[in-house]
């Protein structure tokens, strides 16, 4: 079982928390890959438009009768293959979002979780707790936790203090533990928990993992196997 160290604001550590080897071990690339596309598909406005031959401006009159001219048919200036005219099969407003299995989600966010332990780019603090609502202090505890570019903060309960000293720093967001997503561990370099918001994402991440036994599995494998011997037996008296 892996650990990591517990700091405080000032940077100086004040204990160690243990990290279960089922939500920080192996990292599936291909599983974060699926987690960003359906983040950022779900993130997009679909509000293109484009005008069709009954949106399009112009009038709706017939140019010319249709037979006689020696000229091509045609019904109204708004017409698809006329300069101007309307667009054919064009973009709509919709929604890109779509279903992503669960279970596939918090695999994601695990392989995200062990991805920055591997890097050495997660950190713990033992409490978020600030007593006064100053950007510039908090700036001062992020130096001092050596966090010099962007940075993604996860605190378990509302701090408004915190909200207040973040909201104004550049390349530094805070979310909530139940909200974070393996998109935003991806996107920012350093990712800083409070303990108590580590301790919860790891202990649901530990229970949505498969309780499925493997000795049940070995159990039905065996029961099974005189079902088939007696299946082949009486195919071969039989024949």
């Amino acid at each position: 079982m892996a650990t990591i160290d517990v700091h405080n604001l000032s940077g100086a550590k004040v204990g160690t928390l243990d990290l279960a080897d089922e939500v920080f071990g192996a990292v599936n690339e291909d599983l974060l890959w699926e987690a960003v596309k359906h983040y950022r598909a779900s993130q997009r406005a679909g509000t293109h438009a484009t005008k069709n031959k009954k949106l399009v401006s112009g009038s709706g009159k017939k140019l010319w009768k249709q037979k006689g001219t020696g000229r091509a048919r045609v019904g109204s200036v708004r017409s698809p293959i006329w300069r101007h005219g309307g667009t054919v099969h064009g973009p709509q407003p919709r929604s890109y979002d779509y279903a992503f299995p669960r279970k596939k989600l918090l695999g994601a966010l695990r392989s995200a979780l062990a991805a920055k332990l591997a890097d050495g780019k997660l950190v713990v603090i033992d409490s978020f707790e600030v007593k006064e609502p100053k950007t510039k202090q908090f700036r001062q505890a992020l130096n001092a936790l050596k966090v010099d570019g962007s940075a993604l903060l996860v605190e378990q309960a509302p701090n408004h203090n915190l909200e207040l000293c973040t909201r104004n720093l550049e390349k530094v967001e805070l979310v909530r533990g139940n909200e974070v997503h393996p998109y935003h561990l991806l996107r920012y370099d350093r990712a800083i928990f409070a303990q108590a918001a580590i301790e919860k994402l790891q202990a649901t991440l530990k229970g949505a993992l498969s309780k499925r036994q493997p000795a049940a599995v070995e159990d039905k494998t065996a029961a099974g196997a005189p079902r088939r011997r007696a299946r082949r037996e009486k195919a071969a008296e039989v024949a």
